[in-house]
């Protein structure tokens, strides 16, 4: 299994440096415009991703970012969204979606920190036979290209037929336009 994960992630290395790069929609591309330095960054953490996934129970905790406030995060800090193409609780974020917005995967049962509300949290099968994390029915993702806490570089990008939202501990998506401070350090954790 790991070495099926790992393939995938290199395999997809090259989609993702392209999506990074090239391909963010008519959304909001926040945080500016990519580098080819931000996607060879990207790729790195997703195949980083693809690793943990395989052996790290998952987390779902809060950060405070500017300007939405609380948002669900990963156990590393990492942005959480949902995609508005999702109208259950199952995916249609595979392939190439899946490789440029990871699916927050978790093996046995997540887990909640920071004020989430484990009444919200569930799981749900993938096409692919992962499962991934959901929250208030939202399949959770996360976005390649937030390398650091506090990044919210998918907000409002429009990329495979939809939108992306970062989420409150209300389980709605935050609408609000990320500021160009969206790579600034957080300013603080839920905790």
């Amino acid at each position: 299994m790991k070495h099926h994960v790992k393939a995938a992630a290199v395999a997809g290395a090259a989609i993702l440096a392209a999506a990074v790069s090239g391909c963010s929609g008519s959304g909001n591309s926040s945080g500016g415009g990519s580098t080819h330095a931000d996607a060879s960054t990207a790729a790195r953490s997703a195949e980083q991703a693809a690793q943990a996934q395989t052996t790290a129970p998952a987390t779902v905790t809060t950060m405070n970012v500017s300007p939405f406030g609380k948002i669900l995060v990963n156990d590393k800090n990492l942005s959480l969204y949902l995609f508005q193409a999702d109208k259950s609780t199952t995916s249609t974020c595979t392939g190439a979606c899946a490789k440029l917005w990871p699916p927050l995967l978790v093996n046995g049962t997540p887990t909640v920190a920071g004020g989430v509300d484990q009444k919200k949290l569930g799981t749900s099968k993938r096409s692919d036979g992962g499962t991934q994390v959901t929250y208030d029915g939202h399949p959770l993702y996360r976005f390649a290209a937030d390398t650091s806490p506090g990044n919210v570089r998918g907000q409002g990008l429009n990329n495979f037929g939809a939108k992306w939202y970062v989420l409150g501990t209300d389980g709605k998506a935050i609408t609000k336009s990320a500021s160009s401070s969206s790579s600034a350090p957080p300013s603080g954790n839920g905790y």
